[in-house]
């Protein structure tokens, strides 16, 4: 490789805020590039492009939601089934929210989301599905009012976060893990306004918090104030009350 003091002046390109010299500089220009209809169609599937998508699936969320009362985010498996108990509880949930005044927020799809979905619809409140693309086809429950479908999650979980005042987690598998962890690491780094996470189902957090006790907490990992983060509880009358009572009005 030769000195840049010797190389002489450098071929330097400005696309935008890019810069490009050297053998990285481009032919033609970026307009040039837009309006030739001619050529392959790769650049469907570049980053850029992706970009502008992200863009889209914001600003279709923020129009879609701005205009919600205030709303509470239920999370759960969408492997719960419609005679599990938990389901029952779920509908229990969503109904018992909607009565108090807020909104309901799931994934929109089956199991638990669409039991706490039905339960709003039961209530006659509103009841939001944020669902996902995903290799095996879930599809927005029957029990939604008002949905909205992502290609990327972490759009989605901002339009989770961004407009619900709390959280109710019902169980769940990994994708419930993360987002009830996505939550509780946003308040915990004070990247939200703090707002209320309610655990349902003791027998089923039970094991979860007691890892987080004795062996993130007791290896200093986490503190012990952390676990203030949110409440855990198997009733539905005090959930909807813990999470709507800190999240406010």
């Amino acid at each position: 490789m030769g000195s840049l003091e010797s190389s002489g002046p450098v071929e330097e390109q400005r696309l935008g805020p890019v810069v490009r010299r050297r053998d990285q500089v481009q032919p033609g220009t970026t307009d040039q590039r837009l309006l030739d209809s001619r050529g392959g169609t790769d650049w469907v599937h570049t980053d850029p492009w992706r970009v502008m998508r992200m863009q889209s699936e914001l600003v279709d969320g923020f129009g879609a939601l701005a205009e919600l009362p205030p709303a509470i985010s239920v999370f759960g498996s969408a492997r719960t089934k419609p005679e599990a108990p938990e389901y029952a509880l779920g509908v229990r949930i969503g109904k018992a929210l909607s009565e108090a005044g807020y909104a309901v927020i799931t994934g929109g799809g089956p199991g638990a989301m669409e039991a706490a979905n039905k339960g709003a619809w039961e209530a006659q409140g509103v009841s939001v599905g944020l669902g996902i693309e995903l290799p095996f086809e879930q599809g927005l429950n029957p029990y939604v009012d008002i949905a909205v479908n992502f290609r990327y999650f972490f759009v989605r979980k901002i339009m989770f976060v961004k407009y619900a005042r709390g959280f109710v987690v019902l169980p769940g598998g990994l994708g419930t893990l993360d987002e009830l962890f996505e939550a509780l690491t946003l308040v915990q780094t004070q990247k939200v306004t703090r707002f209320p996470i309610v655990l349902f189902g003791t027998e089923y957090w039970g094991g979860l918090v007691h890892w987080l006790r004795q062996t993130v907490i007791a290896q200093g990992k986490a503190s012990e104030k952390d676990l203030d983060l949110f409440h855990l509880t198997d009733d539905v009358d005090e959930a909807v009350k813990l999470v709507t009572k800190e999240a406010g009005r």
